[in-house]
């Protein structure tokens, strides 16, 4: 079928390149190869069993219809009682939109906040779906190049470089993917203010909030009770094909977020939404924290062995579960590197092209989502690809 049928806008969006590194990586396993994958950002763990059970007793009880779209009162309640617990915030249920994935939930402050031309201020590296989310709808992600000496993160000398008449928001990610960097209070306390100070709409990514290792993060909403802030039941609770998310937004905001729910996706899944009222239960929760602790142990392990091999990883980080590596030593550009890793030793890794422009193919994300066993023996298999790889 001709490509000019489709809008400018399909085309201007950019395949998401790890779905392609999945589907060689699928096609491999099909042809019965042992394949390593540290290229999805997807807990290996399943979702913890009272989670489970919870979801499995709403479909016996048939709660499968719709429900409101800013989501079921007992789960807004639930996650405003997160913020209590987590962060000594007192935040009103009101304030809080459920949403079918994280991804949803930027898809409704894309069209609540961007008119067609406008712009949004992010780092590069960032999550690729986040600029496209802006084109769907007319907008333009502005991608601020960042390196290890601000932490891979948005600073307010950067926002103020970068920031002209056409700019209405900053988005931010603490932790960040692909880095996992935070921004300290402190750090968000600048921002914040700098947004201020510009008129800008402060919008921060907490999906990975909950994964640190030993730190805690601090949310947007201690610093800046107006802005923007979206999270996901996907990582800390691994409920990622539950599709289940929230936003927490100013309270001016909420009625036009409904409308554009109704609209767009009339509400989350029921059974999800009945499911994940469980995920703050103490059963629960101690599994998690357990999961937490396995992130760390993988971290440790493979953040030096990758050093060893000669991957540049200039900053230990600090959430979310993965290693941003400079492979720039090694030779050659990282797309051809994985493709190399992948045919030669069958580990399935992500090239930095997803993430940005600022210096992509000089960089591979590895991400620790499968068990310390198989990560001992991907880094074996690397090790073995880097001696063939012709650039070395």
């Amino acid at each position: 079928m001709p490509q000019q049928r489709w809008t400018r806008r399909v085309q201007d969006i950019q395949p998401f390149h790890v779905m392609a590194v999945l589907a060689r990586a699928r096609e491999l396993e099909a042809a019965g190869r042992d394949i390593i994958h540290m290229e999805i950002g997807e807990p290996d763990f399943s979702t913890p069993e009272p989670i489970v059970r919870a979801g499995q007793q709403a479909l016996a009880d048939g709660r499968t219809g719709y429900t409101p779209a800013l989501g079921l009162p007992a789960l807004r309640e639930a996650i405003a009682g997160l913020y209590a617990r987590r962060y000594g915030i007192n935040l009103d249920p009101s304030r809080v939109v459920v949403t079918p994935g994280g991804s949803a939930a930027l898809l409704l402050i894309s069209a609540l906040l961007v008119e067609p031309g406008k712009k949004v201020l992010m780092a590069d590296p960032a999550y690729p779906c986040n600029r496209h989310f802006l084109r769907l709808v007319e907008g333009r992600a502005v991608l601020v190049p960042t390196g290890p000496e601000t932490g891979y993160q948005l600073t307010p000398e950067l926002v103020e470089q970068y920031w002209d008449n056409d700019c209405v928001a900053v988005l931010a990610a603490s932790p960040a993917n692909p880095t996992g960097t935070l921004l300290s209070q402190p750090e968000l306390a600048a921002l914040s203010a700098c947004c201020r100070r510009l008129r800008a709409e402060l919008i921060v990514d907490e999906i990975y909030h909950g994964l640190t290792y030993g730190v805690d993060a601090c949310s947007a909403l201690n610093v800046a009770d107006d802005a923007f802030v979206l999270n996901s039941f996907s990582k800390y609770f691994g409920m990622t094909g539950w599709r289940l998310g929230w936003l927490v937004a100013p309270a001016e905001a909420v009625p036009a977020l409904e409308k554009l729910a109704q609209n767009l996706y009339i509400c989350a899944p029921h059974m999800a939404q009945q499911a994940a009222l469980a995920a703050f239960g103490e059963a629960a929760r101690e599994i998690c924290e357990l999961r937490r602790h396995a992130f760390q142990v993988r971290r440790d392990f493979l953040l030096p062995a990758l050093r060893e091999l000669g991957f540049h990883i200039p900053l230990t980080p600090q959430g979310a579960f993965y290693l941003y590596a400079d492979m720039q030593g090694l030779g050659g550009d990282s797309q051809q590197l994985c493709q190399h890793i992948i045919d030669t030793e069958f580990v399935a890794l992500t090239p930095g092209l997803d993430f940005g422009q600022h210096r992509a193919d000089q960089h591979i994300r590895f991400a620790y989502t499968t068990s310390l066993e198989r990560l001992e023996q991907g880094v074996e298999r690397v090790a073995r690809a880097l001696q063939s790889w012709p650039a070395c």
